[in-house]
């Protein structure tokens, strides 16, 4: 697992910076204060999840749940930053119930990493 988790942790870490880069470049000027904070709090969030995906990948076969705990920060990620980047780029309010779908998978990834603390040895 630990060569693959430590791919995605880069790919996401990597689409991050990117991401964070475009908004504050290419796209700040032509979006609202509002629509921007969204933008922003996608990119928050990715790159945050980013950091964690690293975690998981440095405790490899550690966790029990390491997998499935990756592939839910992951998913997290798509469908939590990507649909808040979606609505900021489009202005496409229905985007935005999406979001809380990705909410979710991030708060299980979570909930998992933590149970894995209280595991039994």
């Amino acid at each position: 697992m630990k060569r693959g988790a430590f791919g995605v942790a880069g790919l996401l870490g990597f689409t991050a910076v990117a991401a964070g880069a475009f908004g504050a470049h290419a796209v700040r000027a032509r979006l609202s204060p509002a629509m921007m904070e969204i933008y922003r709090t996608g990119a928050l969030y990715h790159l945050v999840h980013a950091v964690a995906a690293l975690g998981v990948a440095a405790a490899g076969d550690r966790l029990r749940h390491g997998r499935l705990i990756l592939t839910l920060f992951t998913a997290g990620v798509v469908v939590f930053a990507g649909s808040l980047y979606a609505l900021a780029l489009t202005g496409v309010g229905v985007l935005g119930a999406v979001t809380p779908l990705g909410g979710v998978m991030l708060l299980a990834a979570w909930a998992l990493t933590a149970a894995e603390a209280f595991r039994a040895t």
